[in-house]
């Protein structure tokens, strides 16, 4: 007999088994999974980064001799 893999959703905290019966995992439903998509595509959330520059400093499309 094996042990179930239980995680808390992301979203709402909501107890979710990991398995292939939990389409959504590690989220509860596909509202929570959108929730979170919406918050990194609008970038309420980021991965932090010892890096303070901006995507666009450092670089330029010119090229500079």
């Amino acid at each position: 007999m094996s042990e179930q893999t239980v995680v808390n959703c992301p979203g709402c905290g909501r107890a979710v088994i990991w398995n292939e019966t939990s389409p959504y995992r590690p989220f509860c439903s596909k509202r929570c999974q959108l929730i979170d998509l919406g918050e990194w595509a609008a970038e309420e959330k980021r991965i932090p980064s010892s890096s303070d520059l901006s995507d666009s400093d450092g670089w330029s499309e010119e090229q500079h001799d």
